[in-house]
């Protein structure tokens, strides 16, 4: 029988009673049935069968740590978010995934990946989500939801398929841009240490004066950008595939805490109206050249962990967290996501999800939420509606200011956005195969999109991928097509 020790506690329930025994069910005997009122075992039982939460429909597998983020340039002029004053210390947690493997996937699968951020400010959470690439595959919400089950498993044999992969891609152009960072050297990164983070979306930034800035995040990594080959990575899946999270963990571990520089672009509120390219388009990047880089902080990661379930499979990030000097824009998937976001964590973790450690606001919180399942922390309101003249919280209109806003008018449509003067949907891809990629990187590119394609991918759609790739570039989709047929 195991005895406790000044070096191991007293085991005990859920309940916090001394437990009896670590080994041994209560039963009629030695021999005998367990007995139904032994309800340690009971509730050992009932909690293995309910300590899986439902993993997330994307970015399933992932890893994350805790730090703090530190403002190291004066942006006040464009924004008064607290986060972003001068001389500001805001802690933090970050998680970062692949996007469409489940939980036990490699981390080394060519996939985008996740970079997602949140900063416990004063002014309570801000939520910044992003992935490793600063463009995305799909323009529209609509289509989220199509393009993810392309990426998933067949219905009928629980596979994943290229052909679906290329079908949806092919027939829908404006994936382009987003395919070719995919298929390039960024498609894996070395570690999660040596990849960047990006916004990807446009939001809105709002200082004192109450002056309106279009801005794009750049989290640049210190580390240095360094990528996997794909047949590094191949071999990686087989014999470490927690390559990244394992990494992650260990650097800080060891004391070799990672950083990032975060630097955003910041277009004049009126500027946008005639860009070249529509601005709040997720598949368009701006030149920096138009807008360059302004540095705002470093962010650096310092803290594990100390229950991976707890703090980051728990943890729910979402664009809706957005804090005053902080705004949303036109992007159409960036709205969509301020709604889908938090629906799935309502439904994944419960619609308590707040009040969990890695969710829980730094400030305190004055809500009329109440109830519901897994609520431990009672609202701290005078009586639960509002207005209410019994001491309950009211908003603060005159100190918080309107919420951000822009004009827009006209009839419902369900249309494309409206164009811009060099809008479409391969330019900007072939830009960056021809004037950003070098040789080496543009051999890569051909051999990464030409080893997909030859895996599985059926003839009509595979005339498509090759005519895809010629219009983002003649002599590439050229160079593919010869790949693919044989010469």
């Amino acid at each position: 029988m195991s005895q406790a020790s000044p070096k191991y506690p007293r085991t005990t329930t859920n309940a916090g009673i001394p437990v009896e025994s670590d080994e041994h069910s209560l039963t009629v005997g030695p021999d005998g049935p367990i007995l139904l009122h032994d309800h340690y075992v009971v509730e050992k039982m009932a909690q293995f069968n309910r300590e899986r939460v439902p993993e997330r429909v994307v970015h399933a597998k992932g890893s994350g740590a805790y730090g703090f983020f530190q403002v190291t340039n004066d942006v006040s002029q464009f924004t008064k978010a607290d986060l972003f004053q001068p001389g500001r210390r805001t802690e933090m947690l970050a998680r970062f995934s692949t996007v469409a493997g489940e939980q036990g996937s490699p981390d080394t699968w060519r996939d985008p990946r996740g970079f997602a951020l949140k900063f416990y400010t004063e002014q309570g959470n801000y939520d910044l989500v992003g992935n490793n690439t600063p463009v995305f595959f799909v323009r529209d919400t609509i289509k989220f939801q199509d393009f993810i089950r392309s990426q998933k498993r067949r219905p009928d044999n629980g596979l994943r398929d290229n052909d679906m992969q290329w079908d949806f891609w092919t027939l829908s152009p404006e994936s382009a841009h987003q395919v070719t960072w995919l298929m390039g050297d960024r498609g894996i990164p070395k570690t999660y240490r040596h990849m960047n983070g990006y916004s990807s979306h446009t939001y809105m930034w709002i200082n004192a004066g109450g002056e309106r800035f279009w801005v794009k995040y750049h989290m640049k990594t210190d580390q240095g950008i360094d990528f996997l080959t794909q047949s590094e990575a191949d071999e990686l899946a087989g014999t470490d595939g927690d390559l990244h999270r394992r990494d992650l963990y260990d650097s800080i571990a060891t004391g070799s805490a990672p950083s990032w520089t975060m630097h955003v672009q910041v277009m004049p509120f009126e500027d946008a109206a005639d860009y070249r390219f529509n601005p709040f388009d997720l598949t368009k990047v701006w030149p920096h050249s138009d807008y360059p880089l302004i540095e705002v902080g470093r962010m650096t990661l310092d803290r594990n962990p100390e229950d991976y379930f707890v703090h980051i499979e728990q943890a729910a990030f979402e664009p809706s967290n957005m804090v005053p000097g902080i705004g949303p824009s036109p992007d159409k998937m960036l709205l969509g996501r301020i709604f889908s976001y938090p629906d799935t964590h309502r439904y994944r973790i419960g619609p308590n999800y707040m009040q969990l450690p890695p969710n829980r606001p730094q400030v305190q919180v004055n809500s009329y939420a109440k109830d519901g399942p897994m609520r431990f922390e009672p609202a701290r309101v005078g009586a639960p509606y509002a207005p209410n003249s019994y001491g309950g919280p009211a908003a603060d209109t005159a100190h918080f200011g309107e919420p951000a806003s822009w004009h827009t008018a006209g009839e419902l449509v369900r249309e494309a956005y409206a164009p811009h003067r060099e809008d479409d949907d391969f330019g900007q891809a072939g830009t960056m195969v021809r004037q950003v990629l070098d040789d080496a990187a543009r051999d890569r590119l051909v051999s990464n999109i030409s080893g997909h394609l030859k895996a599985g991918v059926s003839r009509p759609v595979l005339d498509r991928a090759v005519q895809y790739w010629r219009s983002v570039d003649k002599e590439l989709g050229d160079r593919v097509g010869r790949e693919v047929n044989g010469g």
